[in-house]
């Protein structure tokens, strides 16, 4: 599966290579031996190190950052050499994580410095070292000339520590002391840790106008505390919080509003009711670049993503909309493949969660799946107009480092899991 999965991805560099001229440039094969050798020291160190973990997860994840970096030398020439060099960062971490994390149940007893680490990387953007991005979406830390999103760490992060805290709180928490009609309510004290989740992703969405972190991170928790309790009273009070939150948000801030009135109303040509000029533009264009892309796209090379956002070109690479250029590319049949391989993901995550023999692992395992799939689920669905377009990254096919680095030590997690169990 690791061969298949490395000889499409050096299908498409070689295709990518040709779409721009007659013959491919002088450094394809460097990046070819590169990508070709991090795979395999990635597979070595499974084999070594988790002998008996899942067979399916690390040859899709390498199969989404092969095709995701060949798209990327297509789109941006001059952002090649730097995403292998983040998808090098991310083996490394991969490989440090697995060989760390020898037993998965060890890191329950961190949960609390989870927790801190968490908040304080969920709110470091808003210290005086936060960089303002785009439209004045504050998800960047900039030290010298280092640029991350310390959001993508601090999901996997509160993770580890979400499952720790529910492993241990489950039972109380799954006590009935009230009933409304059939449905059967805890205690009011246990939904505590859901306000402070609440609390937490609505700060996240107000300051730093980062829609797609709140969300997710919203998800991870309401998921994650029914996938512990079983209890329906938890997500039922999570949606409807969420949901009001959402609706205080429209009619209070700006970019909210915007963001959700250039879904309602993507194919104006000036946008008025939403404010501003041109908010719809993007999604608008993005759904003629998937329209165009048929069952079987126009092929590498030959699409137009450039109309879909100027940044799609060489020099600059916005992580929203890359989907759409994919999709304009390899067409109905590809986006397909691609939501089958996160998936795969999901099903063999989940997979995982169920034979695992802890409630920790179980929980752990769950939560990663969740992060991994709805973020997946957000950006596809934003891209297609299903969802409102939260701007986050695609796992593993979107440029960024913080991305790469995040997902590869999810991964690694995941596969530790499965090999303490003997997942088959």
């Amino acid at each position: 599966m690791l061969i298949l999965s490395i000889v499409i991805a050096l299908a498409t560099f070689v295709l990518v290579d040709f779409s721009r001229s007659s013959h491919v440039s002088p450094d394809l094969a460097k990046f070819m031996i590169a990508f070709t050798a991090l795979a395999i020291l990635g597979h070595i160190a499974i084999r070594r190190l988790a002998p008996t973990a899942d067979p399916l997860l690390y040859p899709i994840a390498i199969l989404l950052a092969g095709f995701g970096y060949g798209f990327i030398r297509r789109l941006a020439p001059d952002l090649a050499s730097a995403q292998l060099g983040w998808i090098a960062i991310g083996m490394v971490a991969f490989i440090a994580t697995l060989a760390i994390v020898r037993d998965h149940r060890q890191l329950d007893q961190f949960r609390y410095s989870f927790l801190l680490l968490g908040i304080a990387l969920l709110l470091l953007p808003l210290s005086p070292i936060g960089s303002t991005l785009g439209r004045g979406v504050k998800l960047w830390v900039r030290l010298g000339p280092l640029a991350f999103q310390p959001a993508e760490l601090a999901k996997v992060v509160l993770a580890l520590f979400l499952a720790g805290y529910l492993a241990s709180k489950r039972e109380v928490m799954t006590i009935t002391t009230a009933r409304v009609g059939p449905l059967g309510l805890p205690a009011p004290r246990h939904f505590g840790p859901l306000f402070l989740a609440w609390g937490l992703s609505l700060a996240v969405m107000f300051y730093e106008r980062d829609l797609g972190s709140s969300t997710l991170f919203f998800a991870l928790f309401v998921i994650t505390l029914y996938a512990a309790t079983s209890r329906s009273a938890y997500a039922l009070a999570g949606i409807v919080m969420f949901s009001g939150g959402v609706w205080y948000a429209y009619n209070h801030f700006a970019h909210v509003s915007i963001r959700i009135c250039a879904w309602l109303h993507p194919w104006s040509a000036t946008d008025i009711q939403c404010g501003i000029n041109g908010a719809g533009r993007q999604i608008a264009q993005s759904a003629f670049a998937l329209g165009s892309g048929g069952l079987t796209g126009t092929g590498l090379g030959l699409g137009h993503p450039q109309l879909i956002d100027p940044g799609l070109r060489s020099g600059t690479l916005p992580t929203d909309f890359i989907f759409a250029a994919i999709g304009e590319e390899i067409g109905f049949i590809g986006t397909v493949a691609i939501l089958l391989l996160f998936g795969l993901i999901a099903a063999r995550g989940f997979h995982i969660a169920l034979r695992s023999r802890d409630t920790f692992g179980t929980l752990l395992a769950t939560g990663l799946t969740v992060i991994i799939t709805v973020q997946a689920l957000l950006i596809m669905g934003g891209v297609s107009r299903l969802l409102p377009l939260t701007g986050i990254t695609l796992p593993f096919v979107s440029y960024g480092g913080s991305s790469i680095f995040a997902n590869f030590i999810l991964i690694a997690l995941l596969i530790r899991i499965s090999d303490g169990e003997a997942v088959t």
